[in-house]
């Protein structure tokens, strides 16, 4: 399966956000910060823009005013504790299209070519670097897209629940698609 990303953009909050710093739990700061992958198929509803991924950039810019803290980074304190820096640089959106048929993902068991749907992330440069949430909007052929969202995630517990509120999160974002 070859993937071919048609653009890479941020996403910013479409109003301004408030400047604060937000310290991570306890529990957050026990593991290491990574980002969570999760796929979500969805087959054309019929409407003319159920494959116009900017309805869905929009929308999400909006509702990125509410879930600001997703828009920001993570930063050390002075301290060397954890931080979520409320900065708005936004979440990064990719855009791709790909010839596979969701009818070929079978059980959707992580095979190597589901796997090549998700954003890869650079670690090398600090936690500071790269965006806390990641999205890839991929095309697939006979009318179908998957929407891949990477978030930052630590701490086994903290990190189910803020799932749990991310998964609701993109549920809502799926009746963007029919208007």
């Amino acid at each position: 399966m070859t993937i071919n990303v048609k653009e890479k953009t941020m996403v910013k909050p479409a109003e301004k956000s408030p400047r604060q710093w937000l310290w991570m739990s306890i529990l957050d700061m026990m593991n290491n910060p990574n980002h969570v992958p999760l796929i979500y198929f969805y087959r054309s509803n019929g409407a003319s823009n159920f494959f116009d991924a900017n309805v869905l950039k929009q929308a999400l810019s909006k509702v990125l005013v509410t879930f600001y803290p997703l828009a920001g980074r993570f930063r050390l304190d002075g301290g060397g504790r954890i931080e979520i820096d409320c900065n708005d640089e936004g979440v990064l959106f990719v855009t791709a299209e790909t010839s596979y048929v969701i009818d070929s993902v079978g059980d959707f068991a992580p095979t190597p070519e589901i796997r090549r749907l998700i954003p890869t992330v650079d670690y090398s440069l600090g936690i500071s670097s790269y965006p806390f949430l990641l999205i890839q909007f991929t095309t697939l052929r006979a009318a179908a897209a998957a929407r891949v969202p990477r978030r930052m995630g630590r701490g086994r517990k903290r990190k189910r629940s803020e799932e749990e509120r991310l998964v609701d999160f993109l549920h809502v974002s799926k009746a963007w698609w029919v208007y």
